[in-house]
């Protein structure tokens, strides 16, 4: 995800990491992985956000992408694949 945010962020591109996971274990995995856009921590509410945008079953990862207009636009559940990148790049 954070080589998709450095191609697009100069297109108006924004991406946020929002973590449901102890904070020691998200420092953790971020010093393994640095990214170059934020990543917050969700917290207990997590859950229920990810309900809230159609994360029905709760599965992680979950990914949504939304439009300049705040649209939700696409909504996947499991790890991201390049083929998914290329398709939200298209995405008005």
């Amino acid at each position: 995800m954070d080589y998709f945010y450095q191609e697009n962020k100069e297109k108006g591109w924004q991406v946020l990491g929002l973590a449901v996971d102890q904070p020691s274990a998200v420092r953790t995995w971020l010093q393994t992985r640095p990214l170059n856009f934020p990543v917050g921590m969700a917290g207990l509410g997590g859950a229920e956000l990810s309900k809230s945008l159609g994360n029905l079953a709760g599965g992680l990862p979950f990914t949504v992408v939304f439009g300049a207009g705040g649209e939700l636009l696409h909504r996947k559940i499991g790890k991201v694949l390049p083929e998914d990148l290329a398709l939200w790049a298209r995405l008005k």
